[in-house]
């Protein structure tokens, strides 16, 4: 099933240039998912870790995380090396 969400995030990245990590949550709520789901230290629901990290595992070299606003989108020249980016 893992891969499956992981499959359901890459197509929705596609299909808008950004994805909203509540987008996940939400989906996988409505899926019945909650193994793939955890509370953080504020009572949210946010991804587990496995989830995270298969997702960026397909995603490495061409997807940036933009932390203040908690969404993942394609890199752009612009972007310093790593992971996160800023907006």
């Amino acid at each position: 099933m893992l891969d499956q969400v992981i499959q359901w995030m890459l197509i929705n990245l596609e299909k808008d240039g950004c994805l909203y990590q509540e987008d996940v949550v939400d989906f996988l709520v409505k899926q019945n998912q909650m193994d793939f789901l955890k509370e953080n230290a504020d009572g949210n629901l946010v991804l587990k870790l496995s989830v995270n990290s298969g997702f960026k595992k397909k995603t490495e070299d061409n997807v940036v995380w933009v932390k203040p606003d908690r969404y993942w989108r394609y890199r752009v020249p612009e972007d310093e090396l790593g992971r996160e980016a800023s907006g």
